[in-house]
C-alpha cells in the first residue's frame, strides 16, 4: 500500500513538472532608451566667495564730547545725509559764537582804519601834510583787513567742528552694531567706530584662484590681454549658503595685479546687483562661472550607474541584448556627463530601470527624445 502512494507522488510530481516547462518564457522587459548625439554643453567652474557690501564705511567721531543723542538702531536702513549721532554742542556752540564776535570786531577795525585813511587822502593829494601819515594809515589798514579774513576763517573753521557734532550717514546702507551708549564720552582717539554703515545696492563677491587654476581658467577665456580676458568672463552665479542660485547675474570687474607669496593665490571681484537688498555684508557662497562648449557627447546621468568608483552605462546591442560600457567623464553639464570616450555618438542606451539589468538581458527599447530628456535635467535645475 505505501509503495503505490509513493508511485502515486512520483507520477503527480512529474505531470506538474511537464506542465510548468511547457508555460511559456516572460516576455523581455520593456524600458526607455535614448540615442546619443553631440550637443552644447554648459560647465561651471565654482570657488569660494566672502560678500561685502560695496562700501564698508567706519562713522566715528571727529570731536570730543559726551554722545548726547543716537538717532538709529542697530541693522537699521539709513539714507544718505540722514543723522545718526549727536555729540553735545555747547562748547563748540560758543567757540562759533566768539568766532562770530571777532569778525564783528574786526570789521569795525578795518571801518575805523578805512576812515582815516580817507580823512587823510585829501590832505596829502594837496600837499598840507606828509605822505608818512598816509602810508601809515594805510598799513593799518591793511592789519585790519588781514585780521577781518583771519576773524572770518576762524569763524568758519568753528562751524565746521561745531558741525562735526551732528554726525550723518555718508551712503546709504545698514547700520551695523552701535559699540556707544548715550552718555558716552567720545573722542578721536577711539579703538572702535561708533557703528558701521554697509552700502549694500551693489555686493562684491570675493574669491580666488590657485596659479594652476588661474592659467587653467585663462585658456578657455578669450581675448589677447588679461583686461580683454576679463571683459569677456560671461555672466556669474552667486550660489547661496542653502545652495539655491542668487536671482541676478553678477560680473567680474577686478583681479589683484599679483598673487599673494603667502598663499599662492591671486583674488577677484563679482559685483552683484542688490535691488531687493537680500545679500548683506559678511554672507558666504560659491561664485559659479560659467563655460560654453560645443559639440561634446552628453550623457544623462540618470542613464548611468557606478561600480566601484567607476562609471557605466547598460548600451543596446545586436537583439535587442544590453551590454555594460564603462565611460570616461570629464565634466558635468545640467544634470548629464560629458563623455570623452566609452560610447559614441549615435549609439542607444538604456535611460532608467538599470537596476534591474544585467549583461546580456534582452529589453523591449521604448525610444524616447534625449532633447526632451536634456531639458528635463535643465527644468529640474531650475
Amino acid at each position: 500500500m505505501k509503495k503505490y502512494f509513493l508511485y502515486a507522488a512520483i507520477l503527480y510530481l512529474a505531470g506538474c513538472t511537464s506542465k510548468a516547462s511547457n508555460l511559456p518564457a516572460p516576455p523581455p522587459q520593456s524600458l526607455p532608451v535614448v540615442t546619443l548625439n553631440s550637443g552644447s554643453a554648459t560647465t561651471w567652474q565654482e570657488y569660494p566667495a566672502t560678500v561685502q557690501g560695496s562700501a564698508n564705511i567706519e562713522i566715528r567721531p571727529q570731536v570730543s564730547g559726551y554722545l548726547e543723542k543716537i538717532y538709529v538702531q542697530d541693522g537699521a536702513w539709513v539714507t544718505k545725509g540722514q543723522p545718526l549721532f549727536r555729540i553735545n554742542s555747547k562748547e563748540y556752540s560758543q567757540f562759533s559764537n566768539s568766532a562770530a564776535a571777532n569778525i564783528q570786531a574786526a570789521k569795525a577795525a578795518v571801518e575805523k582804519a578805512q576812515v582815516e585813511v580817507d580823512r587823510l587822502q585829501p590832505l596829502v593829494d594837496n600837499k598840507v601834510i606828509a605822505d608818512v601819515q598816509l602810508k601809515t594809515a594805510q598799513a593799518i589798514l591793511h592789519q585790519a583787513q588781514a585780521s577781518y579774513t583771519q576773524a572770518v576763517s576762524g569763524k568758519n573753521s568753528a562751524d565746521i567742528t561745531l558741525g562735526f557734532t551732528l554726525i550723518t550717514a555718508p551712503v546709504s546702507g545698514y547700520i551695523g552694531h552701535i559699540n556707544f551708549k548715550q552718555g558716552s564720552l567720545i573722542g578721536k582717539g577711539e579703538t572702535d567706530p561708533l557703528t558701521v554703515v554697509s552700502a549694500i545696492d551693489k555686493m562684491h563677491a570675493y574669491f580666488s584662484m590657485s596659479e594652476a587654476d588661474f592659467f587653467r581658467f585663462f585658456s578657455n577665456v578669450p581675448g589677447k590681454t588679461a583686461e580683454e580676458k576679463i571683459k569677456n568672463i560671461p555672466p556669474v552665479d552667486l550660489q547661496l549658503a542653502d545652495n539655491s542660485i542668487y536671482n541676478s547675474k553678477g560680473k567680474v570687474e577686478l583681479v589683484e595685479g599679483q598673487f599673494d607669496p603667502n598663499s599662492g593665490s591671486i583674488s577677484f571681484r563679482a559685483v552683484f546687483p542688490n535691488a531687493d537688498k537680500l545679500l548683506r555684508s559678511g554672507i558666504t557662497g560659491r561664485v559659479r562661472i560659467p563655460f560654453y562648449q560645443e559639440n561634446k557627447l552628453l550623457v544623462p546621468q540618470q542613464a548611468t550607474y557606478e561600480l566601484q568608483d567607476k562609471v557605466y552605462v547598460f548600451a543596446l546591442s545586436d537583439s535587442n541584448k544590453v551590454v555594460s560600457k564603462q565611460i570616461t567623464i570629464t565634466g558635468k553639464s545640467e544634470g548629464n556627463y560629458i563623455v570623452a570616450n566609452g560610447v559614441t555618438n549615435g549609439e542607444t542606451i538604456v535611460y532608467s530601470g538599470l537596476q534591474r539589468l544585467r549583461d546580456g538581458a534582452v529589453i523591449t527599447p521604448q525610444n524616447i527624445s534625449l532633447d526632451s530628456v536634456l531639458h528635463q535635467a535643465v527644468a529640474v535645475r531650475n
